[in-house]
């Protein structure tokens, strides 16, 4: 299994950056985990004939906004039906964009949270306190992927994570935040290592943080690898 970071930006891209969005690759197979703003140019440099799946954790637009450009490329092109894995939320919010046009056309969607076979892998998702639904993802198939969306600290993560090869954590670290439903870098580490999980990618930065601040922060949590999100970046689960 291979994962590409399209963005690791939290509420809106940093300039060179783009918002929350990473390609998965296992056995000649591709799945999207969210399309926040600016990940479709990426996601199509990287996969010109486009994913084989994709799977949006929640409608907020930093999430799957691109999911609309995407739609676009399918209405206007070959229109051949891509699996869609998503809570309810986001199709409203895609219709909300595209009011006349018959978006299950496109898209054949199955609803999140649940568990589903997509090409190789095993998909589970896992419902997290967010201030709209959100479903946390978890990938298996020859290694396991965890992927939280956006949530506030919740005993499923530890569930969600358990054993992953790689626990993909959001760590926002918003400045002022008193809402319970977003992590902070230290709480990301605390849960990867509940979680036994194997290595931590933190991401969907605040813009304008530190991410190496938070990488040490989240080090004095968790003792296995950590990594700082960055678009571009290729890992190799295996």
């Amino acid at each position: 299994m291979r994962l590409t970071v399209l963005g690791s930006c939290g509420a809106y891209p940093e300039p060179g950056r783009a918002c929350s969005g990473f390609a998965v690759e296992d056995a000649g197979y591709r799945v999207v985990l969210d399309l926040g703003y600016g990940t479709l140019p990426r996601l199509l440099d990287l996969w010109p004939a486009g994913p084989d799946a994709v799977v949006i954790t929640h409608e907020h637009p930093d999430h799957c906004a691109d999911l609309h450009g995407l739609f676009r490329t399918r209405y206007y092109g070959e229109r051949r039906r891509l699996p869609l894995y998503c809570p309810p939320g986001v199709l409203d919010r895609l219709q909300g964009l595209e009011p006349d046009a018959p978006l299950r056309e496109v898209f054949e969607v199955h609803e999140l949270p649940g568990r589903h076979e997509v090409g190789p892998f095993r998909l589970t998702g896992v419902d997290l306190p967010h201030f709209v639904t959100n479903t946390g993802v978890r990938l298996e198939s020859t290694s396991v992927l965890a992927y939280t969306g956006d949530t506030g600290p919740a005993e499923a993560l530890a569930e969600l994570g358990r054993d992953a090869d790689l626990f993909v954590v959001e760590a926002t670290d918003r400045p002022g935040d008193t809402s319970g439903l977003l992590m902070s870098s230290a709480a990301a580490g605390e849960w990867a290592r509940r979680a036994g999980a194997r290595r931590l990618m933190l991401t969907h930065f605040w813009p304008g943080n530190d991410r190496f601040g938070a990488v040490a922060t989240a080090r004095k949590h968790f003792s296995g690898e950590i990594f700082a999100a960055s678009e571009g970046d290729v890992y190799a689960l295996g």
